[in-house]
């Protein structure tokens, strides 16, 4: 009888079949086991997950708000630059109609 289970253990499927059921007999013994130390070690971790989230969501919140702000004074640049443009070509035109009519 050892022999044949000596035999039966060399066989690679029947020694990794062995271990797994094994293995699932023992999990959960060994989970209520070290559950009483696991479980505040996941609740920091969780929390401090929740800090850190909070954290880079109010950071980029305020990165936002900075280039939102940017973006406005940009565009009011671009603006007063298109108007001033717009204002120079008026004057040309009427500097070329004003040199044409005193011709």
């Amino acid at each position: 009888m050892k022999q044949q289970l000596a035999e039966l253990m060399k066989n690679q499927t029947v020694r990794t079949l062995g271990i797994s059921v094994g293995l699932i007999i023992a999990l959960p013994m060994v989970v209520n086991a070290l559950a009483p130390v696991l479980r505040p070690l996941a609740r920091t971790a969780v929390k401090g997950g929740i800090l850190a989230y909070e954290k880079v969501r109010e950071t980029a919140a305020e990165v936002a708000e900075v280039v939102d702000d940017l973006v406005a004074e940009v565009q009011e640049e671009l603006q007063e630059a298109r108007e001033r443009e717009l204002e120079d070509q008026t004057q040309e035109t009427d500097s070329i109609d004003t040199d044409r009519t005193t011709e």
